[in-house]
């Protein structure tokens, strides 16, 4: 083991003594190690039996007794209380984020890395589960769609999806509240012996018991105190279930205390009856269900086993709960819609990979995070993963985003529903340009990834805006109108990321380059992310990422990164997951995220019970990668004409011949290209309306 190494076992042995059994992502963002060094690190001490793992989702890890007995006897460390730790510099309780180190860049004398593993997902068997369950019920709801479109059908197994996390949430806090009930040690333990009177038999007491548990199980402030949604029995997953078999005209039981019974129509009639009881009991989930299985055409028979399906979604799996699993399946099922819909699903689906990307480069663990084109609310779930796998609190993050279509509006509030993220989506939908919901609103963390070269969205009511502090946005193209946007609504000392197609790193169509010199400027832009093309489904434009700050001075460990741009050439990244589609892999998101982070933050001693340890990555800077990262001044870029396509700045790597200006063009080409395509279809989808009206 080199001398890295060694310090780095050390500080993984003084990090289990302080803290116990740990997780997985929390002790390797504590370690500030990359996802590769942190697996071998710990496979390397799990051998030795010094370390051993637990479960938990994400995994966990404990020091054994051969463990402490060699830290012990190898460092004169007491046995006992551990003491407690003084925060490490690098670590989430500290007030920088967490820092990666860039695949491919390793500590002087540092062993190579093991096998490929991110640290950051579930534990394998968990991992495997999952998988499982998604292929089994996709397979299996794709094929019960029939003839449906996947856009309408999506509403319907989404719907359904959420009615059974409702119900199985409701019933396993049920299960908790019965088991305090019957236990003599809780303070709402309920006494048999107190039936036991009145000249009662023992049937007769043990009856009157039984009623009373039941009715104690009906009263709501057991489960709205736990945050924990109010399902009346006619929403309850069994009535749902038990029903669905039924012949139309039926009466059907409700199991309640008063023995109230409901008249079934038809099942999409009870299912929308069970989804207006859910909103009219909670408040917050008020006009966000959708009530449209009266509507549906979909076979009743068909509809039943699709309840049938969703009904062997289990309510836990190991350390995996209902909000898990079933957070897990809908996010799943809006990929899977989404490349069914095709161009139609990009307008709701930012793939995972892009929006995991984007939130590990940011990191928004604190503060407020908005999101002004939201679609299903993918940048808040993938912020979620990140504050549990790193080991911080779900409540210190407050969510606010925006969407204009009512039915995606809907997708979103389902999404965090099942997740227990509380948000605010404004008091409908609306257009965040002409109708801004959050307007007083100043965002640590903003994130989007808005419709690209948006043609038609100028208002006259915009002109003079506020907003538009750079510039106002040509009306023909809304990409610097959501960019200036989502800068207005950035606190003073917050950071952002967007979504845009190339031609915003280089246009100088109505006044876009102008603003571009602005922005520059006034030293916002940070980095600029020049992505791979096919990885959207719904546009082949090439794209890439802005990310803007309001504050680049050097403080809570960042390097003073002013009048700099990071510029980082993605375009070579990725595999083609199937004939259409490129994705990321996890060295691959690793690559860019600890670049960046290597860029922007200082390293240097962490601090493990109180005592100075040495960064096994302090001696690792920054250097310019040819062919892929450059860091740029400002004074360049302005020889450059502002333009920003990394592409420009970062070079030819090692052994690669061709000229980045030829790439650049061809860039410029494609977008051209694709947006006259969507343009042309556009033209012919007005036209054949025309015609059609006419024709009437």
């Amino acid at each position: 083991m080199s001398v890295t190494m060694e310090a780095q076992a050390l500080a993984f042995l003084q990090l289990l003594a302080t803290h116990g059994s740990i997780g997985n992502g929390k002790a390797q963002a504590l370690l500030a190690l990359g996802p590769e060094a942190y697996e071998a690190l710990r496979e390397q001490l799990v051998a030795q039996g010094l370390v051993a793992k637990g479960r938990g989702r994400g995994g966990s890890v404990q020091l054994t007794p051969k463990g402490k007995k060699a830290l012990v006897s190898g460092l004169g460390l007491e046995a006992s209380e551990p003491k407690a730790a003084k925060p490490m510099a690098t670590g989430l309780n500290a007030p920088e984020p967490v820092a990666y180190m860039p695949v491919g860049r390793k500590a002087k004398g540092q062993e190579p890395e093991g096998s490929r593993n991110t640290g950051l997902d579930t534990a394998q068997d968990e991992q495997t589960f999952l998988k499982e369950l998604d292929k089994k019920l996709w397979t299996a709801a794709d094929r019960l769609r029939s003839s449906l479109d996947a856009a309408v059908y999506k509403h319907a197994v989404l719907g359904l999806i959420f009615l059974k996390y409702v119900s199985d949430s409701f019933e396993l806090r049920q299960q908790e509240v019965e088991k305090m009930l019957k236990d003599p040690k809780s303070d709402f333990y309920t006494d048999p012996k107190d039936f036991r009177t009145g000249g009662r038999s023992s049937a007769q007491a043990e009856q009157a018991y039984s009623d009373a548990i039941r009715v104690e199980l009906e009263v709501r402030d057991y489960y709205t105190q736990q945050n924990v949604f109010w399902v009346p029995p006619l929403a309850r997953w069994k009535t749902i279930q038990d029903s669905a078999k039924l012949p139309s005209g039926s009466t059907i039981p409700v199991a309640s205390p008063h023995g109230a019974t409901y008249k079934m129509s038809s099942l999409g009639k009870l299912i929308d009856d069970a989804l207006e009881a859910i909103e009219r009991e909670n408040p917050k989930l008020k006009n966000v269900l959708n009530k449209t299985y009266t509507q549906l055409q979909l076979d009743p028979a068909n509809l039943g086993s699709l309840i049938d399906l969703i009904a062997t979604i289990p309510f836990v799996h190991g350390s995996l709960h209902a909000k898990d699993i079933l957070g897990h399946v809908y996010e799943y099922f809006l990929g899977q819609f989404a490349l069914a819909e095709g161009k139609k699903g990009g307008q709701y689906y930012t793939p995972k990979s892009i929006v995991s990307l984007i939130v590990r480069m940011l990191q928004p663990y604190k503060g407020r995070v908005y999101d002004p084109a939201m679609g299903s609310g993918g940048f808040f779930v993938q912020s979620e993963e990140f504050i549990e796998q790193f080991g911080g609190r779900l409540g210190d993050i407050s969510v606010y985003g925006q969407e204009s279509n009512p039915t995606t509006w809907r997708l979103a509030a389902m999404n965090m529903a099942i997740r227990g993220i509380d948000f605010n989506f404004g008091k409908e939908p609306a257009n965040s340009f002409t109708n801004d919901q959050h307007p007083a609103l100043r965002a640590d963390f903003v994130m989007a990834n808005p419709p690209f070269n948006v043609k038609e969205w100028w208002d006259a009511r915009l002109e003079g805006d506020a907003r538009w502090a750079y510039g106002t946005p040509p009306a023909g193209n809304a990409n610097f109108a959501w960019l200036q946007h989502m800068l207005h609504h950035l606190a003073p000392k917050g950071s952002m990321a967007l979504l845009l197609a190339n031609g915003s790193m280089s246009s100088n169509t109505g006044g876009e380059g102008e603003i571009r010199r602005k922005l520059v400027e006034a030293d916002l832009v940070e980095c600029m992310v020049a992505l791979p093309g096919q990885l959207f489904t719904n546009t082949q434009i090439p794209a890439c990422i802005w990310f803007l700050s309001k504050d680049k001075h050097s403080a809570n460990n960042k390097q003073d990164r002013r009048r700099q741009v990071l510029f980082i050439d993605a375009r070579s990244l990725g595999f083609m997951k199937d004939r259409v589609l490129r994705d990321f892999s996890a060295e691959d998101l690793e690559r860019i995220v600890g670049t960046y982070h290597l860029w922007k933050y200082h390293r240097g001693t962490m601090y493990l019970g109180g005592q100075p340890v040495p960064d096994p990555h302090a001696d690792v800077k920054y250097e310019n990668i040819p062919g892929f990262a450059y860091s740029a001044a400002l004074e360049e870029i302005a020889k450059h004409d502002f333009v920003l396509t990394p592409g420009r700045y970062v070079g030819a790597g090692d052994g690669d011949s061709d000229d980045e200006g030829t790439h650049e063009r061809i860039d410029k080409l494609r977008t051209q290209l694709f947006s006259q395509f969507e343009e042309e279809a556009s033209l012919v989808k007005r036209i054949k309306q025309q015609l059609e009206s006419l024709a009437q």
